[in-house]
């Protein structure tokens, strides 16, 4: 049966992905909320959706909704506002009885997994979380390789992730640490969630570099050590990125191989939305352990250079 879905942040860069996940699974958009009105992508997914700029309105509706029947409740919130607005919203959803599916990062603190945990149990809802690099194939490959393989040797894994940014970024929310969580968490979220689910617990974190436009360090994990660099800055893209006049630049070495999984990516969003609406969605333990790893380097102070830097901290 077709599912009702209200979606906060559709005016967002995320929003996109929810909307076509929400429609390509067969349900149905009801309301949307944004401070924001430059949210004509509506129109490319859903006809009608009521929409709301203050989310005390939005939130009436959603109320109103509830008390009309199982046929026209909302039965399932997409959070795809600014970070530090997922816990608020995902209370709300649990409060007008619907389930939530919130885009990463889930939480900023550790601790609020604990109240939701609560609040989770106290509703009998569920809170589901998007980490779609556990549903892309080529990893999903590589983690069922990894885990043939004999325990007791660790691999040497090599993260570097750049994506340029211009000035707005550091002026907008995502610049503002108690807002997005600074680097770590709003652009690393992705990978240590896969990091730690390819190669086991975190076992101990160092933070070399801690700045807002870089922050780099090395992790021991159970199966991986790792050297990790994250950049928003143009002037860290390697000079071969730069002649081609790309703005990201990604690679992930495993023991010097390449891992490649660029390509895949177009429907990750709706399988997550697939196996969550068959009850079989990532939630909050799953999220824990990243959401953690993240709080830890965002309060660490960066050491400098050590003999474990990636090399591009060598290079500063």
């Amino acid at each position: 049966m077709s599912k009702n879905f209200a979606i906060t942040g559709v005016g967002g860069y995320v929003a996109p992905r929810h909307l076509k996940a929400i429609r390509d699974t067969g349900n149905q958009l009801v309301a949307a909320a944004d401070p924001s009105d430059s949210v004509g992508i509506l129109d490319r997914y859903f006809r009608d959706v009521n929409f709301f700029t203050e989310f005390e309105r939005f939130d009436r509706h959603v109320e109103k909704l509830r008390r009309q029947g199982d046929d026209k409740r909302v039965h399932y919130v997409s959070v795809c506002s600014p970070n530090y607005l997922h816990d608020a919203h995902i209370r709300f959803a649990l409060r007008v009885g619907a389930d939530a599916i919130c885009e990463k990062p889930l939480v900023l603190n550790p601790w609020n997994i604990d109240a939701l945990e609560e609040l989770e149990q106290e509703s009998g809802r569920k809170i589901n979380t998007i980490l779609q690099l556990r549903v892309h194939p080529s990893l999903i490959e590589l983690k069922k390789k990894l885990d043939s393989e004999p325990v007791g040797k660790k691999k040497d894994v090599v993260l570097t992730y750049i994506t340029s940014r211009g000035i707005w970024y550091l002026i907008s929310w995502k610049g503002q640490t108690d807002r997005s969580g600074g680097l770590a968490t709003n652009i690393g979220i992705h990978f240590f969630d896969m990091l730690i689910w390819l190669f086991g617990p975190v076992e101990s974190s160092e933070v070399h570099v801690s700045h807002s436009k870089t922050t780099s360090g090395y992790l021991e994990l159970e199966r991986a050590r790792v050297k990790w660099y994250l950049s928003i800055d143009r002037d860290d893209l390697p000079p071969s990125v730069n002649a081609e006049e790309q703005t990201t630049y990604r690679s992930i070495t495993i023991d010097g191989q390449e891992i490649e999984f660029s390509g895949g990516f177009t429907d990750l969003h709706t399988k997550v939305y697939r196996r969550t609406l068959e009850g079989n969605g990532f939630g909050l333990e799953d999220v824990r352990p990243s959401i953690v790893l993240a709080h830890d380097i965002r309060k660490s102070t960066g050491t400098g250079p050590r003999p474990n830097s990636h090399s591009f901290v060598k290079e500063l």
